[in-house]
């Protein structure tokens, strides 16, 4: 059975995950939750120093009332948590689907590492309630979610659309042959069609590569064909889910270390900001 662990806030994103998550839900024997993460700036704030020139009464009845601010700033953190949470188990219930809800305290990553053991995919949103969407900025913890787990991450798009055509972004290297693996063993992409697509001048290594990886899939029963184009991933990419009507994008993620990704840019960042598909995510 398929474990699916979708991520939820409160921005317009919230929707497109549900929708995305039932998507995988309804390809098989599967279960999902769903989990709101409450930050430690969500439930408190740091006391601030009143040690200046404040009289000792003074500084007394606001620490008081800083302290009743926290307090209720916390109740409502949950309350809207969980109204998230039942708007979304709702939203499920529609669609005849049964799923569970989490509320937790604390850092997401922690929570991550926690339910790891027992999850087979995560979704989340492509941005946040914070994300600057004029500048298209992803959301904040898009990257520290996809860097922290092991496992698949489907980064949903704005709206959800059915999934018919299917692009693999294949350089050879261990995270999109881990993609490949996980296509051919899972019934999510049977009577899909799949086009495995390398970026950059042909090699008869390459070639012999994505054949391979072709040939794992149609031997699945996924309908597969390979081709290798020459020019930059980022533009070779974009182009062929224009031209191919891609519905969903499967690459390798952040091949590189994160100091390094600054420097240098990072392919994953730019696929995920510039399509407006979904992306699946395997590292």
């Amino acid at each position: 059975m398929a474990r699916i662990l979708a991520l939820l806030d409160g921005s317009i994103y919230a929707q497109s995950v549900c929708d995305h998550a039932a998507w995988l839900g309804s390809q098989g024997p599967s279960s999902i939750e769903l989990m709101h993460v409450l930050g430690r700036r969500d439930v408190a704030t740091a006391s601030p120093d009143l040690s200046g020139n404040l009289l000792m009464d003074t500084r007394d009845t606001l620490l008081a009332e800083l302290a009743a601010l926290d307090e209720q700033k916390a109740r409502l953190s949950q309350r809207r948590g969980r109204a998230i949470l039942d708007e979304a188990k709702a939203r499920f219930a529609l669609k005849g689907i049964e799923v569970a809800t989490k509320l937790r305290h604390g850092d997401l990553i922690d929570a991550l590492h926690d339910l790891e053991p027992t999850t087979d995919m995560v979704v989340i949103g492509k941005r946040g309630e914070a994300a600057d969407f004029a500048k298209l900025h992803l959301g904040s913890n898009l990257e520290r979610t996809v860097r922290a787990t092991t496992k698949p991450v489907l980064v949903a798009s704005r709206s959800f659309k059915p999934i018919e055509h299917v692009l693999v972004a294949f350089d050879g290297g261990p995270s999109v042959n881990k993609a490949v693996a996980h296509m051919a063993e899972s019934p999510l992409f049977k009577g899909l069609e799949v086009r495995l697509l390398m970026a950059g001048s042909e090699t008869a290594e390459g070639r012999r590569q994505i054949e391979a990886a072709a040939a794992k899939l149609n031997a699945a029963g996924i309908r597969a064909q390979a081709e290798i184009v020459t020019g930059e991933p980022d533009a070779v990419i974009v182009k062929a889910i224009d031209s191919h009507a891609i519905n969903l994008l499967v690459m390798g993620a952040y091949g590189h270390s994160r100091i390094r990704s600054l420097i240098i840019g990072s392919t994953t960042t730019e696929m995920i900001r510039s399509c407006a598909i979904p992306v699946m995510l395997f590292r």
